[in-house]
């Protein structure tokens, strides 16, 4: 099966992470993760959808509404891995945070997603 590493994790990028409606997440979260997918972030792991969006919820709740998470060039896989780096802050300002999200893909969908935050500046 040939997974489109670039578009996926773009989707997931502006429909999941950056999406502040919770039904609309939900859909996107279905349409891009394995129904049993997990994510890992920092703060935990997540196991399924609602987790997922839960996860999301909790996160998008911390940062100013006009927050969003914004790719910094294509993604990039092979072999059922693909990685992103990304930003997020306010549209067209600097950036609060950076970081790199790596996911594993099954029958074309995110089965496992890893989110890496770059440290801050010194």
């Amino acid at each position: 099966m040939s997974i489109d590493y670039d578009w996926l994790m773009q989707a997931n990028a502006a429909r999941v992470f950056s999406e502040r409606d919770p039904a609309r997440r939900m859909t996107a979260i279905r349409e891009l993760y394995a129904s049993d997918a997990v994510l890992t972030e920092p703060d935990g792991v997540f196991n399924g959808e609602t987790a997922i969006s839960g996860a999301v919820t909790d996160l998008l709740s911390k940062l100013p509404p006009t927050f969003a998470f914004t790719p910094i060039g294509p993604a990039v896989g092979h072999h059922g891995v693909g990685r992103l780096l990304w930003k997020a802050g306010p549209p067209n300002g600097p950036s609060a945070v950076t970081g790199m999200d790596v996911a594993h893909f099954k029958d074309g969908r995110i089965q496992a997603l890893y989110v890496f935050l770059d440290p801050a500046p010194a």
